[in-house]
């Protein structure tokens, strides 16, 4: 059995009031079957649409409102309780990641900023020592009018992090240092109109998918440890028919798809990178080639509106069905083994 953490927004959706009822949820996933159970609201936060955790450590939150918040969170048996609230250095946080020592880094959407809250080896946060600006826009008024920071991630050989702003169509890079990060420039700029949103490298460190939330496209980069820089080497379509040839590189074609499909959130499998994509509804698996690109690849449906997050446990792919008010188990094929009721749920967290 798996314990999964199961972040939510408020029922009426994000940007709608916080602090109704919202919370961190607690299911069971059979890891022979599949199957879910004993879906139980743990801990009532507001919107808590993102949740992670320290290894050896808390359950972490962002609590994505105008005034941005990070909870701590210690597991007691089959429950959580709140160890510390604090600032996330910014506005309407949807990301952190715990991979830095000590420090939670937080990305900001709102207001673009990188925020970095300290963390105590008992789980308890302190407020953020940094709020790191951006600045720039990008050709979507109406989304790019200014920097969003969307995701926060380690570069391998750990010298840098980096920051997928959907606004300024950049992957910015932040120097490690020993008090925690500077800004060091930009590692990569995508096409105008892309709006990267998340980030997932290859497990040898050499390529970068990122996922464009606006050109409804995967990014493909090489990545070069030794400057921290990406480079492009291959876009493909977020949802795909038909493949030609097998294996060895062929077109991904795609195929028609609703207005308003937005890709969220991508993870790399084995031999395989998966992304969910909104108003589409579906997941899309490629394969992976020995040169990191992606050949063939198919999409399926999810079995219900807005997959917002997922995660891949064992066999199994857990789908947060944000507007379904569902979660969805899917197997390797595709196929719907089980499902969950919990409202407007925005990330999946295994533990």
């Amino acid at each position: 059995m798996t314990r999964l953490w199961i972040g939510t927004y408020p029922a009426a959706g994000a940007g709608t009031p916080v602090g109704l009822g919202e919370g961190v949820w607690r299911v069971t996933l059979d890891d022979a079957t599949g199957a879910l159970s004993d879906a139980t609201l743990t801990l009532a936060l507001p919107s808590p649409s993102y949740v992670t955790g320290v290894p050896g450590g808390p359950v972490v939150a962002a609590l994505e409102a105008q005034e941005g918040q990070v909870a701590t969170l210690a597991v007691d048996g089959d429950r959580l309780v709140e160890r510390s609230r604090v600032g996330s250095g910014g506005a309407y946080p949807c990301h952190v990641s715990t991979e830095l020592d000590g420090l939670l880094a937080v990305a900001n959407y709102g207001s673009g900023t990188l925020g970095l809250v300290p963390v105590a080896a008992d789980g308890t946060a302190g407020e953020p020592v940094a709020s790191l600006a951006h600045e720039g826009s990008g050709p979507r008024t109406d989304r790019q009018e200014g920097p969003h920071a969307h995701f926060v991630v380690l570069a391998p050989g750990g010298r840098h992090v980096l920051v997928a702003d959907l606004g300024t169509d950049e992957i910015r890079r932040y120097r490690r240092t020993a008090e925690g990060v500077e800004p060091d420039g930009v590692a990569v700029t995508l096409p105008p109109g892309t709006g990267p949103r998340h980030l997932a490298f290859a497990a040898d460190g050499r390529t970068l998918y990122v996922v464009g939330e606006l050109d409804v496209q995967v990014h493909v980069l090489t990545w070069d440890e030794a400057t921290s820089t990406a480079a492009a080497a291959q876009t493909v379509p977020a949802v795909v028919g038909d493949v030609t040839g097998s294996g060895g590189g062929g077109p991904v074609h795609a195929v028609r798809h609703p207005a308003g499909s937005l890709p969220s959130h991508v993870v790399v499998d084995g031999d395989e990178v998966l992304v969910a994509v909104r108003g589409a509804d579906v997941l899309t698996r490629y394969r992976v080639g020995a040169d990191g690109r992606l050949s063939a690849g198919r999409s399926h449906p999810v079995g219900g509106h807005w997959p917002r997050h997922f995660a891949v446990v064992g066999p199994w792919v857990v789908v947060t069905l944000e507007k379904a008010h569902r979660l969805a188990v899917l197997d390797a094929e595709g196929a719907i083994v089980s499902t969950s009721d919990i409202p407007s749920p925005a990330s999946v967290h295994p533990a």
